[in-house]
């Protein structure tokens, strides 16, 4: 186990958005939080990445508390993520937006005066991080000029250059083409040979393919959990996606 929450809550004025979540993220595994809109999965994420601060509870990363911590801090600790919304730079090749991810972990985010050429030292790292998500044929290209789809994966190649522990990747799958959700389902399930993956999806083939274990959230809450099978069967999780339990 090397990321878990305990009696996690989030109030915001008289409303509470998180509720006594309990959750148990596993390395090398692939950890899917799902439920209906509204329901808390992004709420969650934010919390455990510092992003939002718990009202209750507690989060452990590596077996170090880091409910109090902020959350470049805990970027650095190995708790890593992306968003709903691809975050790459457009202008600027795929090479050169993974030796930007590159720089601080290899102490190049803060030496401004060195020259351009410093950042070769990086090229090696950056290639390897290209071929693992196969942009080997992009590496010159302008991410721009990326379908929505390989832009989502270029993301994946600059949070890895973070060397995270845990991977967070919300709704990984959004916006995607039936042909760019398979490719991107590999690179997850590469991805977490080494390292744990906790992932916001709708896309409950994806879940049903990909993922060991299953935390169903609904209105802040827990409803189910375990694996696919066993929360797909579960009367309460038809009932909150189909609004009927014999749907």
């Amino acid at each position: 186990m090397v990321l878990s929450a305990r009696g996690l809550r989030r109030d915001f004025g008289g409303f509470t958005a998180v509720k006594d979540v309990d959750l148990d993220v596993h390395h090398a595994r692939v950890h899917a939080l799902i439920g209906p809109n509204g329901a808390g999965k992004t709420t969650v994420f934010n919390l455990l990445t510092k992003f939002l601060q718990p009202t209750d509870g507690t989060i452990t990363l590596l077996g170090e508390d880091i409910t109090n911590t902020a959350p470049d801090k805990v970027a650095r600790m190995g708790l890593v993520r992306s968003f709903q919304i691809s975050a790459v730079f457009p202008h600027l090749t795929v090479l050169d937006n993974v030796r930007v991810a590159l720089q601080r972990p290899n102490g190049l985010a803060t030496q401004f005066w060195k020259p351009l050429s410093a950042l070769d030292t990086l090229n090696g790292k950056a290639e390897q991080l290209i071929r693992a998500v196969g942009l080997e044929k992009e590496r010159n290209a302008v991410a721009a000029d990326l379908s929505y789809g390989r832009k989502r994966v270029l993301e994946i190649a600059t949070t890895l250059a973070l060397d995270p522990k845990v991977l967070l990747l919300d709704e990984p799958m959004a916006g995607m083409g039936h042909e760019d959700v398979g490719m991107v389902a590999e690179i997850i399930r590469e991805v977490a040979r080494e390292r744990a993956v906790l992932m916001v999806e709708h896309n409950l083939s994806v879940v049903a393919t990909l993922c060991h274990h299953v935390t169903v959230l609904q209105r802040g809450e827990i409803l189910a959990e375990g694996d696919y099978a066993t929360v797909s069967e579960d009367p309460r999780v038809r009932t909150a996606y189909m609004g009927t339990e014999e749907a």
